[in-house]
Order: C-alpha cells, then structure tokens, then sequence
C-alpha cells in the first residue's frame, strides 16, 4: 500500500546542528524510499530565547530555517513553546499547540502520524493524529523513557498518551517492557532495533586508520564516541582514566563529540596530561576511522536505549566497555564483544577498560555479530505503520 507518514520530533539535524540525531536521519531517510515521508523538526522557543543562546537550546537554534531538504525528505522547523525548567507537565500541551496549524496543513494528505521521542513530542503526536483523523505510532529511543518518563508530571502525561497510540515502537526489549509498565497493551509495542550503515561501520585495518587521523602507530587506544555530556557517564570516565593513566603510559584515550560537560571534560583531561585528546564532534563519515584506529571502544552511560556508538563500534570489528544499561545488554552479549560493568563506578570502569585493552579480540567474529543495516530497520518500522493504518481503516 502507499503510505504518506507525517514524522514529529524533536530530536532531527538542521542547518545549525547537521551532526545531531543521525540515527533518526538514517532511518527516516531509508523508510523514505520505501513510503512518502515528512518531517516536522520542532525547534524548542519561548520568548526572547535567542538572548539566551548561551544557556539554552532554544538561543543556540534561533536562527535554524523554516524549511529544508535533508537526504531528500521534506522538512519543517516548527517552532515548539515551552516554559523553561519548570514546565514539564505542560510540555505535551504547548508543543501539539505550537504546531497544530502546521499539522493542519497536512489534513487528508497524511495516513498516519510518527511521533519521534516519548515526550513530549510522542505525547502531542498521539493529540495530533486524532485532529487529523489518522492514527500515531510513537518510538521510544531511550533517555525519554528512562529518564524524562521518570519525572510526574511527563509520566502522567504518557500514562494517558500512550495506550492511545495505535502502536508504540522500542528500539530495545527493556524499552518495549517500560511501554507495558506505562500502560501500553503488550500487543502494541512492537520492537525496531536501530541499524548500522554497514558501508562505513565495517573492520578497517588499524595501522591505516591511525597514520590517516596522525596518530601514534604504537600503544593502545580507548575511544569515545558520543554526547559530552555527565550523565553518558564521561566524566566517570576520566575519572576512571585518571587511575590508569600513571601507570600505563601505553594507553591513551580520545573523546569525539561535544556538549554541555566539554569544560568540565577539558579541565579533568588537562590534569590527566597529553594521554587524553578532545577531539571535538565529527562528521559520521569519519567516526568509522577512529573506531578503527581504537582497541576497544566505550559508552560508560547512565541510561540508554539501544546506543548507535555500541552498534557502530561493533560493526567495526572493535570491543565495547559499556555500562550494564537498558538496551546495552542486548547488544554485548558475550565477553568475546567486551565487557559491562554498573554505571557510576569509576573504579569497576578502569579495571574493564584495562582487560578489555590487554585482551585479544577477533575483529572479524566482532564484526559477524553486528545488528543488521538501516535498510532493514527501516523495513520494519514501515510494517509497523502500516500496521497501524490498516487497523485502523
């Protein structure tokens, strides 16, 4: 069937933030060659936001355009109210009012409705569908469920939302348990493991990836490859780097991203000496290389859902030191693909990234146990939309 899907989020690149969310603009851009797909990015904004770019997402993306075209797909900006800090419980509300006339436009031009993030914006798509007389599927990617889903008044809002929804997707098992917790009917949620493009995430030699990025040929070198942020658990590790750091003058560890923690990041790394780089947030075509020139490639987070760096590293034939959270233990399953210790634990940390540096690992054994591409993700989640419009017909 032909299958017209109107995708609301929040979490999607622009023209200020190209690198952001690339798993959502991998598979929308895959689901896009298989149905007709538009994509509302909503941009956070209160008034007199812009001078408070310094402090707030709403400042920093002032200036995004109202309209774009990214991998093909047809994408608004919207911009979404909301009460800075204390206005959780509201969030839903403001923001399926804040585009609603941008919505309305769509009306008999669209089958169904993709909310994008539990909330608010899975929230508002689920009001929104029933304005345009269509059903909402809303994906769950991790963090909205395990930690905003956590605060009362957003679960009270998803308690109420998400048993409407037609179908509710997971990109994890655990996520897809915490739907039926919220009240979502078992048979509703359906599970969509995120993909790997598997023509960049693949087992590159590490000599030839280190001479490319100007890296030392010798010693061993832990990777980083993520939001700076503190609870994706990045100053625990350097903290845990820190113990290593003295006495293994052969190791050393690399940082790619930004965020909110990079100070914090910079001056923890400063103490610890020239073991530690910053690199900064880099195209994704590039990330393949630095997990190449790696040994072992961690993600120490304090919730997740089904983490792309883990996917990725994975793919690319390298082991993961990752903390025992939400998805994670579905995807390192094994101690021949790593090892997982409990979050917040600097101490358990190092002596996993130390074994894990030391071990002997199988690239291509690594690699044969990745996830499958962006292609077949996207397939599924195509089966389950139009689940829900057939349904519903």
């Amino acid at each position: 069937m032909s299958l017209r899907v109107l995708v609301v989020t929040k979490i999607f690149p622009n023209a200020l933030e190209p690198l952001s969310s690339p798993f959502n603009r991998q598979q929308f851009a895959a689901l896009a060659r298989r149905c007709e797909v538009s994509v509302l990015a909503t941009i956070p904004w209160f008034p007199g936001a812009r001078a408070f770019a310094r402090w707030s997402a709403a400042g920093r993306l002032f200036g995004v355009p109202a309209r774009e075209v990214i991998d093909g797909m047809s994408v608004r900006h919207p911009r979404t109210l909301f009460v800075p800090r204390f206005g959780h419980a509201l969030s839903a509300a403001l923001y399926a009012a804040s585009i609603a006339p941008t919505v309305l436009r769509h009306h008999r031009a669209v089958d169904v409705v993709l909310g994008s993030w539990a909330y608010p914006d899975g929230a508002a798509a689920v009001a929104l569908g029933r304005l345009l007389g269509v059903p909402s599927v809303v994906k769950l990617h991790g963090s909205d469920i395990n930690v905003v889903a956590a605060m009362p008044g957003p679960r009270r809002n998803l308690r109420l939302a998400l048993p409407r929804a037609a179908r509710v997707v997971a990109v994890s098992r655990a996520l897809a348990d915490e739907a039926v917790r919220l009240g979502v009917r078992r048979e509703r949620v359906a599970v969509v493991e995120n993909g790997v493009d598997r023509a960049l995430f693949r087992p590159l030699d590490r000599a030839a990836a280190r001479a490319q990025l100007d890296l030392p040929p010798d010693g061993k070198l832990l990777l980083y490859v993520g939001r700076l942020e503190r609870q994706k658990g990045v100053i625990d590790l350097l903290l845990a780097f820190a113990r290593l750091a003295p006495r293994r003058p052969d190791l050393r560890l690399a940082l790619v991203g930004d965020g909110a923690a990079r100070q914090e990041c910079a001056r923890l790394a400063a103490g610890i000496g020239p073991q530690v780089r910053l690199v900064g947030a880099r195209p994704l075509a590039e990330v393949p290389l630095h997990m190449a020139a790696s040994d072992a490639v961690t993600l120490p987070s304090w919730a997740e859902g089904s983490p792309n760096a883990v996917l990725e590293a994975l793919a690319c034939g390298r082991p993961v030191v990752a903390a025992r959270v939400g998805g994670v233990p579905e995807i390192v399953t094994s101690p021949s693909l790593g090892e997982l210790v409990l979050p917040h634990d600097p101490t358990a940390l190092a002596a996993a990234l130390e074994r894990t540096a030391d071990g002997q690992f199988d690239a291509t054994a690594i690699a044969a146990s990745a996830r499958g591409s962006w292609d077949e993700s996207a397939a599924r989640l195509f089966d389950v939309l139009r689940a829900a419009v057939e349904e519903t017909a």
